[in-house]
């Protein structure tokens, strides 16, 4: 009798443990799914992949950077146009960086890839006083090697990891200390008008990059090697993202949602808008100054970009669905 209740309780743990694991089975497809979807919005929104493109993803060894790459190697299987993939890092030789982790990495999914060691790390220490905070030549040395490296191998468009926390944060903080509306855009020309750079992650989530990473057990390396200091500044900015995101699910979406819905009459930049010029047209105009109505923002909070789950693909524009079907 002992010995058959034994075999019950095993059997029923076996049960509920195949429960378990089909549970975290189907939210890991939902996560997929919608990280799939993100990134392909993003990219028809912004017209960011064209049949024929050769696509080099920045990979840093970083959350971000992996989960860049294994989505756009997921949509480039299903999608109908062609482009090809070139996985990059730069190895700035910085103490202890596992140089062997992302080649063994790399040919273990069959991606091609291509590592450029160049010793960035002895320049900026050469160069940056001791205590000083050595990101900003670090990032300039780098950019000029990855666009140098793009063209050397004939890459049309830059991928870099940055989604959707980053660039809000990077709007706060040109908000908060730099005095002007600016953000990251999901596309634009590089700095020197040789390279179109994107970021595919635009429309996703800090919190599902962290998530899908675990789940795929990425071998993540370590971004503090160089011993930089830590920008308290983007630290802050994404605990009020974080607060917000708890605490007002939907507000953070609204705020991003805002930097695609720019109304330069509204604003101060002449540059924009032309105040000067402006004269009686005689003629309604739904974005005219309603300075005598009570602004009505007790509305629910609704997503920007629609990324709930059940969002039905009809509504997306239709490049998306060329690359995310």
């Amino acid at each position: 009798m002992t010995l058959h209740s034994s075999e019950a309780a095993v059997s029923e743990e076996t049960s509920a443990l195949t429960r378990e694991e089909k549970k975290q089975r189907h939210n890991f497809l939902q996560l997929e799914k919608r990280l799939l979807r993100e990134a392909g919005r993003a990219i028809g929104d912004f017209n960011m992949i064209e049949d024929g493109d050769k696509i080099m993803v920045c990979l840093s060894g970083g959350k971000d950077s992996y989960t860049l790459l294994d989505l756009l190697i997921k949509l480039k299987a299903r999608a109908p146009i062609h482009f090809d993939i070139v996985a990059v890092n730069l190895d700035q030789k910085q103490p202890g960086f596992p140089e062997h982790v992302l080649p063994e990495y790399l040919e273990s999914i069959g991606v091609d890839y291509h590592i450029e060691t160049q010793d960035t790390y002895s320049i900026v220490k050469r160069v940056i006083p001791e205590g000083k905070t050595t990101c900003s030549l670090c990032s300039r040395l780098r950019r000029g090697i990855l666009y140098r490296v793009a063209e050397e191998l004939g890459a049309t468009k830059v991928a870099l990891g940055h989604h959707r926390d980053d660039i809000l944060a990077t709007f706060m903080l040109n908000l908060f200390y730099g005095g002007r509306l600016k953000a990251m855009p999901p596309k634009l020309m590089s700095d020197n008008g040789k390279h179109i750079v994107i970021r595919p992650l635009a429309y996703v989530a800090e919190k599902d990059i962290i998530e899908y990473a675990q789940v795929r057990e990425f071998p993540i390396i370590p971004c503090n090697l160089c011993g930089s200091q830590v920008n308290l500044k983007r630290q802050e900015a994404n605990r009020m993202i974080a607060e917000w995101d708890k605490k007002f699910p939907g507000r953070t979406w609204n705020m991003f949602g805002a930097l695609n819905k720019v109304v330069p009459s509204h604003l101060m930049d002449k540059e924009l808008f032309d105040f000067e010029g402006l004269t009686i047209s005689n003629q309604p105009d739904a974005e005219g100054d309603m300075a005598f109505d009570a602004e009505d923002f007790n509305q629910p909070l609704t997503h920007a970009f629609g990324q709930d789950e059940d969002d039905e693909a009809t509504k997306r524009p239709a490049v998306v669905a060329r690359l995310d079907k």
